[in-house]
């Protein structure tokens, strides 16, 4: 992180702040129009590129290796007197929960859609999102001087697919390499750009040409603003609506949902960026209009309303690690204002934290401000222990945040430097502080270490930010699946004997029991039917430790056995021989026995999953998962894109995400969680016990 060059920033009261979330699919134009943003305010030297690696925002080395965001990136910058905080959030699936975790510090979102590719996956999830947080939504239609790029087409796709309450705010004058201005329906005006890469543009009136399609286009915005408020609708048809309340129509409708205005430009030529912001400023709801916060205060409900004069409370929505500044937590004000040394508590930890000095956000610069407002956004550095998601408040009170699904996938991690594994997990608990999406654990089944992430992508960036910043290198490696074994077949009157004499007191126990096949998923169950004591009460918890110790060990691929019931029937025993430990061993040979005439089985891992794909990909992704031993359980048709329920084998779902990005040219998406267990099918369980090079143990000889 570095430090700002330049005096702090002045306090912006709450009614003059924005706080504005960039959202949408990956590569369609969201970081440029952001970078545009930037420039066009002075936060910048020069205008900013991903494909070049000049950009402010996407500012680690993974995401100029990428070309596209793998985090949140919040710029902070002045605009029309008043400050907006502008997060660029990720576009790519691998990356959306940190877009999810963001969202919930903005009031506001711009949808951006390419003017050339139209509605894509994630589009409908991120407005999904802010649909439900109950954001004012903006779209803005990109790369409209762009090859191919066609605004109205767009549109159209967003009306259909995206959003049907969208209408346009403006129209683009000119297309593609002709794109020269836009014009603005609300003010009916003219805005035709200058030359260079500033957004500059001259204000004239409406070109004649443009003049009855304008017309139209405007006719149509303020039908939508009238027909969001009965009393507008009234003064609609009377012919008398006022410049004043059309725009102020615009905005309650805004944050009501009834409308979605569009606008359009072009972020890597810096156009129509700065009519965004005026807008922006002029339409979009300052912090103080948010709903109370829902959350708990010892643990009773409780609602927070953004009051400036309410208790200190920020939601800490976003962490940055450094290796040299350490952690950076940046957090949203909710109540109250937030100055240095504030002692604040972590309702979630039950600790105290003392705030040190505030600063505003550009990319990876901070520069001290002098306190952050209610509705603010700042960040602050080397807090003892706050993560992403915690509330600090004067109080103790902490907000509900959202939940996040579950990782998608897992992979090992190991390494050749045999004395690296705690500077491996100290590496690893950075950086999952810095990403809410990743997971760390170890499988209790086969030891090994899982870093779990939403894909492929997400996994590889995270180990390679661990080797950059902490100087640790990790292998990657598909997991052991976890199978299980189990029996499809009984097996009755089956004798477990353990005799040992090696002078002095020895060692006998024997016992009689039937083994059955059990239901799905019950586990192991042990039936003791012993009576008169035929085994001595104290030694039946014996026999069935002996069994339970052997079940874990496998029998024909090392991996536990599961799903199978023992009915204890009939024993003998010595009265000075028999003890704990030969009671145990033979539950335990009694079982190694049997197993082979129970006709055991490898049980494996199915996955239900659910995969959104171009409706043109649907056929050659249906095929893929027959392939993968999958079933394709149905599909339902969204838009422009098919949904697939199927079944998979966990074995064969752990490589599907590459094989569907490769089908869908990036544009397909899955989900999936654990279903249930099954049987391997013949062929794969030979190949299974064969790789596995299992020798039965002759630990209970």
């Amino acid at each position: 992180m570095t430090r700002g060059d330049h005096s702090s920033m002045k306090v912006f009261e709450s009614k003059d702040i924005r706080n504005v979330g960039l959202i949408g699919h990956k590569a369609c134009g969201k970081t440029s129009v952001a970078e545009a943003a930037l420039w066009s305010a002075g936060e910048n030297n020069r205008l900013g590129h991903t494909n070049d690696g000049t950009s402010v925002l996407d500012f680690e080395d993974e995401e100029h290796k990428r070309v596209m965001s793998v985090g949140v990136s919040v710029g902070s910058f002045e605009w029309a007197k008043a400050k907006i905080n502008l997060l660029d959030t990720p576009g790519d699936g691998n990356f959306l929960k940190d877009t999810r975790v963001a969202m919930q510090a903005t009031d506001g979102v711009v949808c951006v859609v390419s003017g050339k590719d139209g509605v894509e996956p994630m589009h409908e999830r991120v407005m999904g999102w802010a649909q439900e947080l109950k954001l004012a939504r903006a779209i803005f239609i990109s790369k409209i001087d762009a090859e191919n790029s066609d605004f109205q087409k767009a549109l159209t796709d967003v009306k259909e697919n995206l959003c049907k309450e969208a209408t346009a705010l403006q129209i683009p004058i000119g297309a593609e390499s002709a794109f020269k201005g836009v014009v603005d329906l609300l003010h009916e005006r003219a805005h035709l750009f200058k030359d260079g890469d500033k957004g500059e543009f001259e204000e004239t009136d409406i070109p004649a040409d443009f003049k009855s399609r304008a017309d139209e286009a405007r006719n149509a915005l303020i039908e939508d603003i009238a027909a969001a408020d009965e009393s507008l609708m009234e003064k609609y048809f009377e012919g008398t609506l006022t410049p004043r309340e059309i725009i102020e129509g615009l905005s309650k409708a805004m944050a009501e949902g009834a409308i979605v205005p569009v606008l359009c430009g072009s972020g890597t030529t810096n156009r129509g960026v700065r009519e965004l912001l005026d807008f922006v400023v002029e339409s979009f709801p300052n912090p103080l209009a948010r709903a109370a916060w829902p959350g708990r205060l010892d643990d009773t409900p409780s609602e927070r309303p953004a009051d400036p004069n309410g208790p200190a409370t920020g939601l800490v929505f976003k962490t940055m690690v450094d290796q040299h500044a350490g952690r950076i937590s940046v957090i949203r004000v909710l109540s109250g204002s937030l100055v240095s040394n504030t002692e604040l508590h972590n309702a979630g930890k039950r600790s105290t934290e003392r705030l040190g000095t505030p600063q505003r956000v550009v990319g990876k610069k901070l520069d001290a401000i002098e306190r952050a407002p209610t509705g603010d956004i700042f960040a602050v550095a080397k807090l003892k222990d706050v993560h992403t998601g915690d509330t600090l408040s004067a109080d103790g009170w902490k907000a509900d945040t959202v939940k996040l699904s579950p990782p998608l996938i897992a992979r090992a991690l190991s390494t050749s430097d045999k004395g690296a594994e705690d500077k491996i997990t100290d590496a690893l608990r950075r950086i999952v502080d810095e990403d809410p999406g990743l997971v760390v654990g170890r499988d209790e089944q086969t030891g090994e270490l899982l870093l779990s992430g939403s894909g492929q992508q997400h996994i590889e960036v995270a180990v390679e930010k661990m080797s950059r910043k902490f100087g640790v290198k990790c292998e990657l490696r598909i997991p052991r699946i976890p199978y299980l074994e189990t029996i499809t077949a009984p097996v009755k009157n089956i004798e477990g004997k353990h005799k040992k004499q090696t002078g002095g007191a020895g060692q006998f126990g024997v016992c009689f029991f039937d083994l059955f096949p059990a239901e799905r998923g019950t586990g192991f169950q042990f039936d003791d039917e012993i009576v008169g004591g035929a085994i001595p009460r104290q030694f039946i918890p014996s026999v069935q430790k002996g069994m339970e110790r052997s079940l874990a060990r496998g029998f024909i691929a090392g991996y536990p056995l599961t799903d199978l019931r023992v009915r204890l029937f009939d024993g003998k025993y010595h009265p000075v021989d028999s003890k704990d430990v030969a009671f145990q061993m033979a539950g335990a040979k009694g079982l190694k026995s049997a197993i082979p005439k129970a006709r055991p089985v490898l049980l494996e891992p199915i996955m239900q999953m659910e995969i959104v794909v171009p409706e043109e990909n649907m056929g050659d992704v249906m095929g893929d998962v027959n392939t993968r031993r999958g079933r394709v359980l149905g599909s339902e048709t969204q838009g422009k894109y098919t949904v697939v329920k199927a079944q998979m084998p966990l074995a064969e779902a752990q490589t599907f995400e590459a094989s569907l990005r490769a089908i869908t040219q990036g544009r397909g998406a899955f989900t999936m969680e654990h279903g249930h267990m099954e049987q391997v099918p013949p062929h794969a369980q030979e190949k299974i016990i064969k790789e596995s090079g299992f020798v039965a143990s002759d630990e209970d000889e």
